[in-house]
């Protein structure tokens, strides 16, 4: 029989730094998951990857053990990361804070495939541009 699950946590948390602290340790705590356990198992399976945001998806079971999936950073993290900016534009519109080649846009739409909702490539670049142009980017 599979075992029951108690709670689902999604959390964004920085590419091997989990600690115990806030926000990741009361989160963690409330859904009965050894806090200590997880960062160790978190921070292994994290520190190839740099500095980037990882979302993660726990699962939590009633028996107090715990599942958890990683997901590929996010895609305006990955875009401002190939321009080499901090942010985003706060007015898309009229202020732009810099051009971004399809090539990169391909590349990024590459490492975002499995977690976007796309049938194949080209419509994940195309996903991707339009973060692009939602950020403040324009794409050539």
């Amino acid at each position: 029989m599979a075992k029951k699950i108690t709670k689902k946590l999604k959390l964004v948390i920085p590419a091997g730094k989990a600690t115990p602290a806030p926000p990741v340790g009361p989160a963690l705590g409330q859904a009965g998951i050894n806090i200590g356990d997880f960062t160790k198992k978190f921070n292994d399976a994290t520190k190839a990857m740099g500095s980037d945001l990882v979302p993660v998806v726990i699962t939590a079971y009633d028996d107090r053990t715990y599942d958890f999936v990683l997901k590929t950073p996010p895609a305006s993290n990955l875009i401002l990361k190939a321009m080499g900016k901090e942010k985003g534009s706060g007015k898309p519109n009229s202020v732009k804070i810099g051009t971004l080649s399809k090539a990169d846009a391909r590349k990024i739409a590459e490492k975002k495939l499995p977690d976007l909702n796309a049938i194949d490539l080209d419509a994940a670049t195309r996903i991707i541009e339009g973060t692009a142009r939602s950020m403040g980017v324009d794409v050539k």
